[in-house]
């Protein structure tokens, strides 16, 4: 039986932040590099704005924080394997498939919670990975 939302535990935390210049930067010199790391659904998404890239600068950090609340580095899985869609109510979701929803059985993860923000230089995000399991925390087990 699967926890209700009230009985999960954070299993993992991530942060991330991304230079929105020098993201702009990579994409302008390497013009694939946009199809390689987003879905086609997110370049949809941000392809409206005036402005898209710092929303995928912020969708950049999200698959790293992600990576990081999971507890595995960079290259762990690809980058396809997380992605960011809106909730009908606007708020940012982190969705998972392939290897990454195989690192999250593994760890125990059940979702995340995600939060996105961004400024004119920087784009952030921060990942819970939730789950039953508690996160060990080892300056608990010094005392």
């Amino acid at each position: 039986m699967e926890p209700s939302l009230t009985e999960c535990v954070v299993v993992g935390v991530g942060l991330d932040a991304v230079d929105i210049e020098r993201f702009r930067r990579s994409l302008a010199r390497t013009p694939r590099l946009e199809h390689r790391l987003f879905t086609l659904q997110e370049r949809a998404d941000l392809a409206r704005r005036v402005d898209p890239v710092p929303g995928l600068a912020a969708r950049f950090a999200a698959r790293e924080a992600a990576m990081k609340a999971l507890g595995v580095g960079l290259g762990a899985f690809g980058f396809h394997d997380v992605w960011v869609v809106r909730a009908s109510s606007g708020a940012p979701q982190l969705q998972a498939g392939g290897e990454a929803a195989a690192v999250m059985r593994r760890r125990g993860v059940q979702g995340f919670q995600i939060s996105l923000t961004h400024t004119d230089v920087t784009a952030q995000a921060i990942v819970l990975a939730m789950g039953s399991r508690p996160l060990r925390c080892e300056s608990c087990d010094r005392s």
